[in-house]
């Protein structure tokens, strides 16, 4: 208390306790006083045990929506269909020279070795490189995690697609059980960590442990070194050791819709039935009628209704009505919309493409794409972060030391593997105007044709080829197209310089 309180205090303590109050109070956030008007959640339990309590449930929901549901289905492959893409995370080697420069034949060699290994990259043999990419995404945002055991070495009953003896084992997050925890040996949620609270091992079933009985003992665990183990998972908290599946924060709402548009949609059926009833004014002169089934009991008044049809026989009081059930709803376009905006916005996802409504000018549809794309690529940096990078550095190391490609001696140490990751490529919208507007910047000097390229989606190593080769083939069949800047860039002999004296262009 200051001086004033504390002569307050002394001359009156009922209103020096009620100025002690009234500061208490003003000293706390208006947001963290909980009112009737307002929920306050205390709930600050660790994300450990948030994902402990509800990433197993949150994970069964999302698979039902992928099976059941057409719009999280969708949203799911438009997913990943933008970070992964048609033909997977492409890789350019970077090898370095120890004099500098890119060791171009070693590059070669490397990217030639590791298309050969996508073709069957993981130990079933049932997916090629870029199925795989785009099934670990898939799970990986649907779930919330995958992981993925490395296989080095030659193992019998294993098939390998190329000289290198590598391949993966994809497993769901099942496979590693959430609710194993050994205090004593460190482990928690199935993974092993040391004083740093970095993973040192993997605690994995043998076997599937959804199948059979449905219970597995800890004896029915294998204990897989983190080195030998590839974790791709979403981590919204520090300290979070397993992933929590992308669906978490807008189940509700997307449940809440799909099961609006069911009613919705059985409410439309049943107006499409057309029904009469015959609605009686007056008891009064009614007869019921007097046709009867087998056991006794009066049949139904039939009506036959058909297009120009007159009903003549009605009795005295009756007449007939229409059920009317008011649907389809045309309040509901304008309200789903509402919602898949927002069910876009928490999945990280395009409306446009998530709701496929493509309505709007060409700016408004480019403002969307540029801003949703910054989504798109850092969904794709965490992808090549937690999956493609791992991999290729091992696959590097060990073409290199089971002698399938070993690093030249001219390589610069600790650049063998030195790569560039290529995801998706923004799409134009309108191609005219994206191709002058690169063309402007690259003629003013501001982009280069690689950037044009590699924003296309192309590799410009690639594009050069296939140039050469077809700038070739035109020379000798000694064509022109106007796809090259000049005559002579096409391989056609120049026009003989002109003789000012004799007007001819003879060469003298």
């Amino acid at each position: 208390m200051n001086r004033i309180d504390r002569a307050i205090a002394w001359l009156d303590p009922i209103s020096a306790m009620r100025r002690e109050q009234a500061r208490q109070v003003l000293a706390h956030d208006e947001a963290a006083k909980p009112s009737r008007q307002r929920k306050f959640h205390l709930d600050n339990t660790s994300p450990n045990n948030l994902v402990g309590m509800s990433a197993h449930a949150l994970r069964a929901q999302a698979r039902y929506l992928e099976r059941n549901h057409d719009i999280s289905r969708g949203a799911l492959r438009t997913l990943v269909n933008n970070i992964v893409g048609p033909s997977g995370i492409g890789i350019e080697p970077q090898p370095q020279r120890r004099g500098g420069g890119l060791h171009t034949e070693y590059a070669d060699a490397l990217r030639s070795l590791y298309e050969q290994w996508r073709r069957r990259p993981e130990v079933g043999n049932r997916m090629h490189g870029a199925q795989m990419d785009r099934m670990v995404c898939y799970t990986w945002l649907r779930d919330g995690e995958c992981f993925a055991q490395k296989v080095i070495g030659r193992q019998p009953g294993l098939v390998y697609g190329s000289g290198v003896p590598f391949l993966l084992e994809l497993l769901e997050p099942d496979f590693v059980p959430l609710d194993y925890t050994d205090v004593s040996k460190k482990i928690r949620q199935g993974i092993q960590v040391n004083d740093w609270g970095r993973a040192v091992a993997y605690s994995v079933y043998k076997g599937d442990p959804r199948e059979g009985l449905g219970w597995n003992a800890s004896t029915e665990l294998k204990s897989v070194p983190a080195e030998n183990m590839v974790h791709v998972n979403t981590i919204d908290r520090l300290h979070q050791w397993r992933g929590v599946s992308e669906f978490a924060s807008v189940i509700t709402r997307i449940q809440d819709l799909k099961e609006y548009e069911d009613a919705e949609r059985i409410a439309a059926k049943i107006a499409a039935s057309l029904t009469a009833f015959v609605r009686r004014n007056s008891p009064d002169g009614y007869q019921p009628p007097a046709e009867r089934d087998e056991n006794g009991n009066q049949k139904p008044r039939y009506l036959r209704l058909h297009p120009g049809s007159i009903i003549d026989d009605l009795a005295v009081g009756e007449d007939i009505g229409l059920i009317d059930a008011n649907r389809p709803n045309p309040n509901l376009v304008g309200w789903r919309s509402g919602q898949l905006r927002a069910y876009a916005a928490g999945l990280g996802a395009s409306y446009s493409s998530i709701a496929r409504d493509y309505g709007g000018s060409y700016a408004s549809m480019r403002q969307e794409l540029v801003e949703q794309w910054v989504h798109y690529a850092v969904l794709t940096d965490d992808f090549v972060g937690m999956w493609s990078r791992p991999n290729w550095e091992t696959f590097v190391q060990v073409a290199h030391l089971s002698g399938a490609l070993p690093i030249p001696r001219d390589v610069q140490p600790g650049t063998a593997d030195h790569c560039l990751f290529v995801g998706q490529s923004m799409p134009w919208i309108d191609p005219l105007r994206e191709a002058q507007s690169w063309l402007a910047l690259t003629q003013a000097g501001f982009a280069s044709e690689v950037e044009v390229i590699r924003r296309r989606g192309g590799n410009p190593a690639e594009v050069i080829e296939q140039i050469g080769a077809w700038r070739a083939q035109v020379r000798e069949r000694g064509l022109y197209f106007n796809s090259a800047a000049t005559p002579q860039a096409a391989g056609v002999p120049a026009a003989a310089p002109i003789d000012p004296q004799n007007g001819n262009g003879d060469e003298k």
